[in-house]
C-alpha cells in the first residue's frame, strides 16, 4: 500500500454528506414547496438527468405524472438540516435532558449520596466510601488498623444530573408575513432538524409539529419540505371577519391563530405519556385570530379579545404541566405591543422567550431542547 502526503490546503476533508450532489434541488424544493416540484416537468435536458438520477437513487418518484419525494428524500434532508443546525452549536456529549433529579447517564454534580441496591457500581465514590468505613473503623477503641471491614452503608454514589424522555410540540407560524426574510424556510429546518436528532439520539422521545394560521392542523413529518405559508389574499387595514369553523376553507387564510394552536398542541401533548412535555411557538407577530365555541374570527389590527383568548389557552397548557418556549422572529420589528405580549405569554405561562432572527432561529431553539432546563440544579 503506498500513501502519498501533500501540504494541507485548510479545507476540511470532504465528508459523504459534503459530497451530496443534489443540494440545489432539495434547496429549490424547501424554499417552494409544492411549486417547486410541479416545476421539475419543466427543466431542461441537462436537468431531466440529474432527475432520472434522483429516481434512481431512490429520492423521487413520479405517481399520476407528478414527482413526489420518497421517505429516504425527507430522512435525507432532515439529516442534512440537523448538520447545519450543529455546524453553528457548541460540542456536547450529553444523551439526555437535564433535571432536578439524580439518576445516572449524564454530566457529575458535586456531591454524593448513599448507595441503594441496583445502583451500577462504575459510579462508587471510592474516596468518600473509604472515608465512611474509616471513620466506623476509628470509633472502635482497640481495634487494629488492618483489615477493615465493609458494609452497604459505607458505600456512597457520584450525583448525576439525571435525564428524563421528552414529548416536544412545534408550532409553526403559517401566517402570510413568515414568506419574509427566509423565515420560513428557517423555521422548516428547525422542525426537520430535530425530526432527525430524536430520531438518532433521543429515541425515547417525540416530536409533533403543528401548523398555524387561521386555523391549525397537523402537519406530518413527510408533508414538512413542502409545506409554504398560506398567501396573503387581501392587503385592507381593517378586517373583521366572523365565520362558522367548518366554513373556514372559505375565508383568508393568512391570519395567525396561535389559540388554536395552542389548543391542537395541548391535546397531542396530554395524550402523550413523557415525564417533560414542551411546546415551542415559532412566530413573527402578534395573535389575529381565535375561536369562540366553533365560531372563528378574524381581527385585525389585533385586538385584545384574541390576545385574551390566547392567554386563556396558554394557562390551559400550564395546568398540563406543559412548559412553553417562544421564539419570536424580529427581523422587521417595530411592533411593542407584539413584544408586550409575548412577555405577558411567557409569565403566564411560566416559561421562556427568545427573540431572534431567522438566521439565529437553530440554535436558539436546539439549545433549548438539548438543555431541557434554563438552570441547572445540583442536588446534595
Amino acid at each position: 500500500m503506498h500513501y502519498q502526503y501533500g501540504e494541507f490546503d485548510g479545507e476540511a476533508f470532504p465528508t459523504p454528506d459534503s459530497l451530496w450532489p443534489y443540494d440545489k434541488v432539495f434547496d429549490f424544493i424547501l424554499a417552494y414547496g409544492d411549486d417547486a416540484l410541479d416545476a421539475l416537468n419543466d427543466l431542461g435536458e441537462e436537468q431531466a438527468q440529474l432527475l432520472d438520477q434522483l429516481m434512481q437513487d431512490g429520492l423521487l418518484e413520479k405517481a399520476a405524472g407528478r414527482y413526489r419525494l420518497t421517505p429516504r428524500a425527507v430522512n435525507q434532508m432532515q439529516r442534512r438540516a440537523l448538520m447545519e443546525i450543529f455546524a453553528n452549536l457548541p460540542r456536547t456529549g450529553r444523551d439526555g435532558h437535564p433535571t432536578t433529579h439524580a439518576g445516572a447517564g449524564a454530566d457529575r454534580l458535586e456531591g454524593t449520596r448513599p448507595y441503594q441496591f441496583g445502583d451500577p457500581v462504575s459510579e462508587l465514590d471510592l474516596h468518600q466510601s473509604l472515608r465512611n468505613a474509616l471513620a466506623d473503623h476509628a470509633k472502635t477503641p482497640g481495634t487494629p488498623m488492618l483489615p477493615i471491614e465493609f458494609s452497604e452503608n459505607h458505600l456512597e454514589m457520584h450525583l448525576h444530573e439525571g435525564t428524563t424522555n421528552c414529548a416536544l410540540c412545534i408550532l409553526i407560524d403559517m401566517s402570510g408575513s413568515m414568506m419574509r426574510y427566509g423565515r420560513f424556510i428557517a423555521a422548516k429546518k428547525v422542525a426537520m432538524g430535530l425530526s432527525a436528532l430524536v430520531q438518532q439520539r433521543f429515541p425515547q422521545d417525540t416530536v409533533d409539529i403543528v401548523g398555524f394560521y387561521s386555523t391549525a392542523k397537523m402537519i406530518r413529518h413527510s408533508e414538512l419540505p413542502l409545506l409554504m405559508p398560506k398567501p396573503v389574499s387581501t392587503h385592507e387595514y381593517s378586517i373583521q371577519v366572523r365565520i362558522p369553523l367548518k366554513e373556514a376553507d372559505k375565508t383568508h387564510q393568512h391570519f395567525t391563530n396561535l389559540q388554536m394552536g395552542m389548543q391542537l398542541g395541548r391535546q397531542v401533548l396530554n395524550r402523550r405519556s413523557a415525564a417533560q412535555k414542551i411546546m415551542f411557538i415559532i412566530t413573527d407577530g402578534q395573535p389575529t385570530a381565535h375561536l369562540e365555541g366553533q365560531m372563528l374570527n378574524l381581527i385585525y389590527p389585533p385586538s385584545k379579545k384574541t390576545a385574551m383568548a390566547t392567554l386563556r389557552e396558554a394557562l390551559l397548557c400550564v395546568r398540563s404541566d406543559i412548559r412553553v418556549a417562544s421564539f419570536a422572529l424580529i427581523e422587521d420589528y417595530w411592533d411593542m405591543e407584539w413584544v408586550q405580549f409575548t412577555d405577558q405569554l411567557t409569565r403566564l405561562a411560566r416559561g421562556v422567550a427568545f427573540y431572534c432572527t431567522g438566521s439565529d432561529l437553530a440554535s436558539c431553539v436546539m439549545e433549548s431542547y438539548l438543555s431541557g432546563r434554563r438552570k441547572k440544579a445540583y442536588l446534595s
